[in-house]
């Protein structure tokens, strides 16, 4: 499963990050928060879910809106020891 990361500049292409790299830095930092990009599914956001809490970590995810139209949001993701 590939997600895309949140962009840093608004003209930029997001940038992907597999599943194995989440699972990596989890593991080296115990916990972490990703910023992911509006252009994921969140079908794919729940999938991820999934996978985080059958491995025995809590998952918190949320919309952070950051300007006025409607397409100007992203996810946070904050996948807890």
């Amino acid at each position: 499963m590939e997600l895309k990361l949140a962009r840093v500049e608004v003209d930029q292409k997001p940038k992907k990050i597999d599943l194995k790299k989440i699972e990596e830095s989890a593991q080296k930092e115990g916990s972490v928060i990703f910023y992911f990009d509006r252009e994921n599914s969140h079908k794919d956001l729940l999938a991820l879910q999934d996978h985080i809490e059958a491995s025995g970590r809590s998952f918190y995810m949320r919309e952070v809106k950051y300007g006025l139209a409607d397409n100007e949001y992203m996810y946070e993701v904050h996948i807890l020891a």
